[in-house]
């Protein structure tokens, strides 16, 4: 309990540029524990969600009950879903105009899964800049801190007629701190962008994988279809 009320004390006695720092960076830890735990939550939900699409997508269901379950999710279809969705709407709006070659008809679809494949990894990909701009900042703004509180403990060393450990202990341990908060802040963003940036590109790569796949089952879909008419 004493340390923690010296460590007040040192934030409380500290000069008001100090201060400042600490507040900035106080800010931006909170900031970015917020975006990991929001995104921690989206990826995880991403991942089921997509995982229980491809189960029920590979159990050789029919693609149009697939779909209209697809559309009725609430919120809107997300991850593979969107995907899938986006390429099957395109599919059946071409292939309900007549004579369209089979493979206009599977490009104009992968196009639009490639749209949707954006948008959805665009939306994991949401506040990872911050995170990483908080990692990559916040070191340095608590070295300027601590340089600030440095710089103003000699120089009231100078001024002083004796000096003591005690006189130097306190003004630079005060300086200090804004290093130690600027870890603080930047360690957790720097491991949390690392690992959902990681997790975000495992997930594009699947939703690549899928695009091709069902490109291929709409490619002979359409050619059937052609047959048939």
């Amino acid at each position: 309990m004493s340390t923690d009320t010296s460590i007040l004390s040192l934030i409380f006695d500290a000069s008001v540029p100090v201060q400042l720092v600490l507040l900035l960076l106080l800010g931006a830890s909170f900031m970015s524990w917020s975006i990991i735990f929001t995104k921690r939550r989206l990826i995880r939900h991403t991942k089921t969600a997509s995982d229980d699409f491809e189960s029920a997508f590979w159990s050789g269901g029919d693609l149009n009950t697939l779909y209209r379950s697809a559309s009725r999710q609430k919120g809107g279809s997300q991850g593979m879903s969107s995907i899938f969705e986006a390429g099957f709407r395109e599919f059946t709006r071409l292939t309900t105009q007549g004579d369209v070659h089979p493979d206009k008809v599977v490009d104009e679809c992968r196009r639009a899964m490639r749209v949707s494949q954006m948008r959805e990894v665009d939306r994991l990909e949401q506040s990872l800049a911050t995170l990483a701009t908080i990692g990559s900042t916040s070191p340095y703004v608590g070295l300027f801190g601590t340089v600030w509180g440095i710089m103003n403990a000699f120089m009231d060393i100078g001024n002083a007629q004796t000096v003591t450990l005690a006189t130097v202990a306190g003004p630079i341990a005060e300086a200090l701190i804004a290093t130690a908060m600027g870890l603080f802040a930047a360690i957790p963003a720097v491991i949390a962008y690392n690992r959902y940036a990681d997790k975000v590109i495992r997930l594009e790569i699947r939703y690549d994988g899928f695009t091709e796949e069902f490109s291929s089952i709409l490619q002979r879909h359409a050619r059937s279809k052609k047959q048939a008419v």
